[in-house]
């Protein structure tokens, strides 16, 4: 793997091959080679979608089915677990993954197809549960407003997570919604930090953007939470306590935290990560890490991915029990969304 520094604007150098490539090459150096940074020009395909909605059955997570309006994301988050899923396009998990972008263009068509199945049962869809639905290609695509309007129409309950303040653009629609408690939005929040910011997560909205969001939707009347996330040992995790108070401060009415995830190709990515911008502290990091994974740099067990084991991970989980506790938040949003008002495509709503 390289490891080259990244351009500005990007989280990595490095292209790995991803694990169902049949051929590895190996670059060697004869003497002539010059290190000509490669293209990273954003390019979008376009996906005409055959479905829209993925179910999953997961215990660690609050929903059974979400919509991915893209592929990728450009926000270029190096610790990002959905990176080895675009090993099924053939695409790296490094590089391309955040360069090499799939819009779902036909999302809001297939969706109101799939509302209007005889057995289709309503419950709340998750927007972002793998790449962001408001990452910076979304101004250009309009993917995300589009599902939101259809599921204004029917009066289907949505949530959704981003670190995107693009969401406010579409604050008319959210206010709308959140009158007949169809919406909760949940802000995803790193660090405080502006220059650990563009390390860690080069093109998503700054955390001073992100407190905006969550201050403008909560004086809107959207119902709007915070997850810290990803809490990465000896890196971020002693701005916890900060980054709950301001989100508190904020507007923010729950808080939730996951601690650093490192599947498949994101764990070298994340090392290779460590040895360009803190080599000095990156054996202590990778340490904690295993320490609170059982050995490993990952462990994939439901009840310990989220929230990890050990004496580290505990320590965490304490810290973050106290901190909601001192700034008034809760774990889960009050009130469930309403499933009641959702009206199918051809069916005629009521006028109450």
């Amino acid at each position: 793997m390289s490891t080259r520094v990244p351009q500005r604007g990007r989280g990595t150098a490095s292209n790995p091959v991803n694990r169902f490539h049949g051929h590895h090459s190996v670059a060697e150096d004869d003497g002539w080679y010059q290190d000509v940074p490669a293209s990273v020009n954003t390019e979008v395909r376009i996906e005409l979608a055959k479905s829209i909605i993925a179910r999953n059955t997961s215990p660690d997570i609050p929903f059974d089915r979400s919509i991915n309006p893209y592929r990728g994301c450009e926000h270029g988050c190096i610790y990002c677990f959905a990176r080895p899923t675009h090993a099924y396009w053939d695409l790296s998990p490094g590089l391309d993954f955040e360069t090499r972008l799939i819009a779902k263009t036909n999302a809001a068509e297939r969706l109101e197809e799939t509302l209007s199945k005889p057995g289709y049962r309503c419950a709340p869809i998750a927007l972002g549960a793998n790449t962001d639905p408001y990452q910076p290609i979304e101004q250009q695509y309009r993917i995300t407003r589009q599902l939101l309007d259809t599921l204004l129409r029917y009066r289907h309950p949505v949530t959704i997570t981003t670190k995107g303040a693009l969401v406010l653009r579409d604050l008319d629609v959210l206010q709308e919604l959140a009158s007949h408690r169809l919406v909760r939005v949940m802000v995803s929040l790193t660090t405080l930090d502006d220059e650990l910011k563009r390390a860690l997560e080069p093109r998503a909205a700054s955390g001073s953007a992100r407190l905006r969001a969550i201050r403008v939707l909560a004086e809107a009347g959207v119902p709007v939470g915070v997850i810290c996330a990803p809490i990465i040992p000896m890196i971020n995790d002693r701005e916890l306590e900060a980054m709950i108070q301001a989100a508190a401060k904020a507007g923010a009415s729950s808080a939730h935290y996951v601690l650093l995830r490192l599947p498949l190709e994101v764990a070298p990515l994340f090392e290779e990560w460590l040895s360009v911008h803190y080599p000095q502290r990156a054996a202590h990091v990778l340490s904690l890490i295993r320490q609170s994974r059982g050995g490993q740099l990952y462990n994939s067990a439901f009840g310990e991915r989220m929230k990890g084991e050990g004496v580290f991970a505990q320590l965490i989980a304490r810290r973050f029990a106290a901190a909601i506790k001192q700034a008034g938040l809760t774990l889960r949003e009050q009130g469930r969304l309403d499933c009641s008002q959702f009206c199918p495509p051809g069916r005629q709503m009521t006028l109450l």
